[in-house]
């Protein structure tokens, strides 16, 4: 299974594969998102260590029954060859109606069809007010004229 933009990375794929990353991810649809890592992949999320597509889509299936209302923005950070680094943040609030705001970095790295085959993220969060949050487009894909992570200063 082929997932194009395939590396090396230019500037344009790079940024083309950050996005389309971030589209999945707002779509909290885990089995979908799931797809675009290798079968193999291995990931560091915070403390958790996960080996394998299916322990990364169980992963996410508790991360989004958890974390409600979520919405995500991701920024290319750089990106070399079959790597790409990432910044990003997100708000979503937990069961109790308390917001949060997480920041993180991610170092990605894929495979020749475009599969990511490591993922190591770096997770911050802080409660925030609910008026305090910035994300408020409807829930599943960022528009366009949203603004990025840069545009909030974050």
């Amino acid at each position: 299974m082929s997932r194009p933009p395939l590396p090396p990375f230019t500037r344009e794929t790079a940024i083309e594969k950050v996005r389309l990353a971030e589209d999945g991810w707002n779509s909290r649809d885990a089995a979908k998102v799931a797809l675009a890592y290798t079968t193999d992949t291995h990931w560091r999320n915070r403390a958790e260590f996960l080996i394998g597509r299916d322990q990364a889509q169980a992963f996410l299936e508790r991360k989004w029954v958890k974390e409600l209302d979520y919405r995500l923005i991701k920024e290319l950070w750089a990106f070399e060859g079959n790597r790409i680094a990432v910044r990003y943040a997100y708000e979503y609030h937990d069961d109790s109606g308390n917001w949060f705001r997480a920041y993180g970095n991610e170092n990605w790295e894929f495979d020749a069809d475009g599969l990511m085959r490591n993922r190591h993220a770096s997770i911050n969060e802080q409660p925030i007010a609910e008026a305090d949050r910035k994300f408020h487009w409807p829930l599943g894909r960022r528009p366009d004229d949203h603004p990025g992570l840069s545009d909030f200063g974050f």
